[in-house]
């Protein structure tokens, strides 16, 4: 697994969202955010697993929706700063953060009512064995995102300290049959890679960013997108 010990790493544990999520970078939170709500909502009284949960951004937010939810990481110090944030939103009742392999997941299968994979594909060698066991343990939906070959992201991933692995339209689509997933809704976005806004103060982000989602309206627009947000069902 590409960035594993990057990952671990106290220092980039404590200093993850502010880093990522500040400034520019909240036009990337808001927009992920949007994303899985929009796939996995309503989410009152189901049962979630996040894959990869690690700060708990998705995680919180599900279990203030009202979701039942169990975060799943590799990394320690990335669910200590989601348990924090769980007790600060008053919401540690509802989460239980796990530490966890997704190649072995462990629980029962069908267990949840849906799975989310946020900032995960990006960083698998062997893909094919993580979505197998992501479907196992969904009775109905898995939810992921990833990182797209056809786009400017390709320019600069490999110098990233923690890898990226990126994805051509067939390579998903050959997953998500190797799985038993049907592909049910799909979106693409951010014509501009992520680590462009973060260099940016927040109001010039935004300014970027409404451009940016008038491109991304268009064809070219949809076809250079960094990063799609894949709905997907189990079937039957």
């Amino acid at each position: 697994m590409k960035g594993q010990d990057w990952y671990q790493a106290d220092e980039v544990a404590q200093e993850y969202d502010s880093l990522r999520f500040s400034d520019g970078g909240r036009v990337i939170d808001r927009r992920e955010k949007e994303a899985v709500l929009s796939a996995v909502g309503p989410v009152d009284g189901k049962r979630v697993l996040e894959v990869a949960c690690g700060t708990g951004r998705f995680t919180t937010m599900l279990a203030d929706q009202g979701a039942d939810i169990v975060g799943l990481d590799i990394s320690r110090e990335m669910m200590e700063q989601g348990r924090q944030k769980a007790k600060d939103a008053g919401l540690s009742d509802r989460v239980q953060f796990m530490r966890g392999d997704a190649s072995r997941l462990p629980f029962p299968d069908d267990h949840f009512d849906s799975v989310v994979a946020m900032r995960f594909f990006h960083l698998m060698d062997e893909p094919e064995l993580f979505m197998q066991e992501l479907q196992r343990v969904s009775k109905d939906q898995v939810f992921f995102d990833t990182f797209n070959r056809r786009s400017f992201r390709v320019l600069y991933t490999w110098a990233l300290p923690m890898g990226s692995r990126l994805y051509s339209r067939d390579e998903v689509e050959s997953l998500l049959d190797a799985a038993n997933l049907s592909l049910a809704n799909e979106e693409h976005a951010f014509t501009l890679p992520y680590g462009f806004y973060r260099n940016l103060p927040g109001s010039v982000a935004d300014a970027f960013r409404a451009v940016d989602t008038t491109i991304n309206k268009t064809p070219v627009g949809q076809a250079i997108a960094s990063v799609s947000y894949w709905d997907a069902q189990v079937e039957d």
